[in-house]
Parts: structure tokens; sequence; C-alpha cells
């Protein structure tokens, strides 16, 4: 029975940090747009990422000459 002072208060507790996160999430606009998330995964990008000019070696001079 003595558990039930330590129980409530605990209780309690976390339903405010419950609500506090719900309040948070609400004002930074975590829950404005839950379908394009939701349908994003279903398409695929035909484009790939685009490589960065270090590490395309078959351009180089030096990969030119061992070609020939």
């Amino acid at each position: 029975m003595d558990i039930i002072y330590l129980l409530i208060p605990l209780a309690l507790v976390l339903l405010v940090v419950a609500v506090g996160t719900f309040f948070w999430a609400v004002r930074n606009d975590q829950f404005d747009d839950l379908d394009r998330e939701a349908s994003r995964i279903l398409f695929d990008e035909d484009t790939a990422p685009p490589k960065p000019k270090d590490q395309d070696s078959s351009s180089s001079p030096e990969s030119k000459e061992r070609q020939d």
C-alpha cells in the first residue's frame, strides 16, 4: 500500500512530461505534412546523385594514358 504514494506522483510527472512533449511537437510543426513522407517511399528517384569531380578518374589525363 505504501508504494501507491510513489506511483501516483510518478505517474503524474510522466503525464506532464508526455503532454509537454506533445505540445512542443505541435508548436514546432512536427505534424504539418504527414502524407508527403508516407508516400515518398513509394516513388523511385530516377536520377542518380551527381558524382563529385574529384572521384571521377575516368576523365583525367592520367587514366587516358593508362588506357593506351
